[in-house]
């Protein structure tokens, strides 16, 4: 008599995925790195009280930051594969805490323009959102909206936690502390990083969350992995000739320039106005500068929801229509802000404060996707040019509208010309064709 047949199931690998921890260390490296963005508005006006300088003067220093801020981005992207991301974001978080320690000694305007400016932008620009869209490509497969949405938010939290400090200390010793605080906040973030960010899913034996064993990773970050023999020669490629191919190729795709173009006025809205002049605005209608740095903490609370609330959604809906509400949404609130400006936090600011914070940069995860449907592999690195253009519309509002408040006592018309950019980008943002990751992808390595 035979014995019955036992079947044994596999064992349930119910330990949590290598990812997530390396999410939650790219979450913390952004927190760390996002200091120095909640910096410029707070402490212009402490600085022009001590040294005289114009609006147009700190504008600019803030404009050569953004400016570096998107043209490292797709560089850095490069870099990534190239060196790995745990070296290259390493870098990045030493040069945003040499910029800002080394700011406490200046006297002279151009020295700004240094520590500011060049080694500031180079630091966050390495730290860009293009940080978070190699993070997501290169370890997810499943839910890459989410974890972009989760890990885009990690900008607004750092915003969160630097700004009431560095807004109180700015008050009381004295900016010089607030800059060392932005200092401490990237440098601290260092050790974690070089312990636990992998630079690939190879590292550790594994494949993408969500990857089938069948299935060979579709990043060029996780080339090295052994169910992809032919691609280990891909991330020894220069970093700067990779970045500029990839380029010449999406330049030859509309979609391309659609998403430049709605990212530029994105960038225009948000880092170049809001982040740089919301505070010297509001303290022209009398608001005092810690009460205006919390709206903004507020804008970095409700950031956090609508980012991830946005990455969710991109999962599920056509990205294209979100981008097209979200730039509409933001218009009417900058249409209407001009109006709810006071000395007093009245009722109405709150609702503008949270409809915008929601709105920040929810237009990441599906800007991101969208790069990721139509170039593919090349995905990271097109983002990388397209945030580019999200941080050179941001230096060019912050720049003109400090000229505008120099010229015209106030900044109201640097608003109404933001609303009018919102709706632009909102219909561009909707005739991005739906089928263009069918028809207008571009050929890149298998």
């Amino acid at each position: 008599m035979s014995s019955p047949r036992t079947t044994s199931r596999p064992p349930v690998n119910r330990r949590l995925h290598p990812a997530w921890m390396v999410a939650a260390v790219a979450f913390l490296a952004l927190v760390g790195a996002a200091g120095f963005r909640a910096a410029p508005g707070v402490l212009m006006v402490p600085l022009q009280n001590e040294f005289g300088w114009s609006t147009t003067v700190l504008s600019a220093a803030v404009s050569i930051n953004l400016v570096l801020f998107g043209l490292t981005a797709p560089f850095a992207a490069a870099l990534m594969e190239r060196f790995g991301i745990r070296a290259v974001t390493s870098v990045a978080l030493v040069l945003i805490g040499a910029g800002s320690a080394l700011t406490v000694l200046v006297n002279q305007s151009w020295q700004i323009l240094l520590t500011w400016g060049l080694l500031i932008g180079l630091g966050t620009g390495s730290m860009a959102l293009v940080f978070a869209a190699t993070i997501a490509n290169t370890w997810f497969v499943k839910s890459r909206g989410l974890v972009i949405g989760i890990l885009t938010a990690g900008s607004a939290a750092g915003q969160l936690v630097f700004l009431p400090f560095i807004a109180a200390l700015a008050q009381s010793p004295g900016w010089r502390q607030a800059s060392l605080l932005i200092a401490a906040g990237a440098l601290a973030v260092v050790p974690l990083v070089l312990k636990f960010l992998k630079n690939s899913p190879a590292d550790v034996g594994a494949l993408p969350y969500g990857a089938e064993a069948a299935a060979p990773p579709e990043s060029p970050a996780t080339a090295s992995a052994p169910a992809e023999p032919a691609e280990p020669a891909e991330p020894r490629r220069n970093a700067a000739v990779r970045a500029l191919q990839v380029l010449k190729r999406a330049s030859r795709v509309r979609t391309f320039w659609a998403l430049v173009a709605g990212f530029a006025i994105c960038g225009a809205t948000t880092n170049g106005l809001i982040g740089t002049h919301f505070i010297p605005s509001a303290h022209d209608h009398g608001m005092a500068e810690t009460t205006a740095a919390g709206l903004l903490a507020v804008v970095g609370i409700f950031d956090i929801l609508g980012t991830i609330a946005s990455g969710w959604l991109t999962d599920r809906f056509n990205p294209r229509i979100l981008l097209a509400v979200y730039y509409q949404f933001r218009g009417i609130g900058l249409l209407v802000l001009p109006l709810l400006l006071s000395a007093e936090v009245q009722p109405s600011m709150i609702v503008f404060v949270v409809i915008y914070g929601l709105d920040w940069v929810a237009t990441v995860p599906p800007t991101a996707a969208i790069c990721r449907q139509v170039f593919g592999a090349d995905g990271s690195v097109v983002f990388g040019w397209v945030f580019a253009a999200h941080q050179l519309g941001a230096a060019a509002a912050a720049l003109a509208a400090g000229a505008v408040r120099d010229a015209t006592g106030q900044y109201t018309y640097a608003w109404f010309a933001a609303a009018a950019m919102c709706t632009i980008a909102a219909v561009i943002s909707a005739t991005i064709r739906k089928d263009a990751g069918e028809k207008a992808r571009i050929p890149v390595p298998a």
